[in-house]
């Protein structure tokens, strides 16, 4: 862990001292596997600083509200969808019944099937044609 050094001492400045190269010896496979140390090298090696990750964290969150605005307009449209194909299906089923409805309208206005129906009330099919009735008037 970081902390902070109550009293900073300063160092005697000296020679520099030789570096000298070490073998490296191959990694196995849990060393290569390990997210940590993939994260930490991220950070520390330079590719990535801790002052460029958090200047891109307002930029990442924009990025994950489009991304839920992206998935829940999406699901809007597939119930949009689903209501659709459900209103069509009802319609075509009202459409089936007003025709059927209209068609045995028709059938019972008849003037057979009209006369059928009121013979059992004692009301008789006219025989004869109907009289004209003129009416002078003295307005005109």
């Amino acid at each position: 862990m970081n902390r902070f050094r109550p009293d900073i001492e300063e160092e005697e400045i000296g020679p520099e001292p030789e570096l000298k190269a070490t073998p490296k010896k191959p990694r196995t496979a849990e060393e290569k596997m390990d997210s940590n140390s993939f994260i930490s090298k991220l950070f520390n090696d330079g590719l990535v600083s801790k002052e460029a990750a958090t200047d891109a964290l307002p930029f990442l969150c924009f990025l994950a509200f489009l991304g839920m605005v992206y998935i829940a307009n999406s699901h809007f449209a597939v119930n949009n969808v689903r209501r659709i194909d459900k209103l069509n299906k009802e319609v075509k089923e009202l459409r089936w019944e007003y025709k059927s409805l209209k068609a045995d309208l028709m059938f019972k206005s008849k003037l057979t099937e009209v006369a059928k129906k009121v013979d059992t009330l004692g009301i008789k099919e006219l025989i004869e044609p109907p009289k004209k009735i003129i009416v002078k008037s003295d307005e005109y």
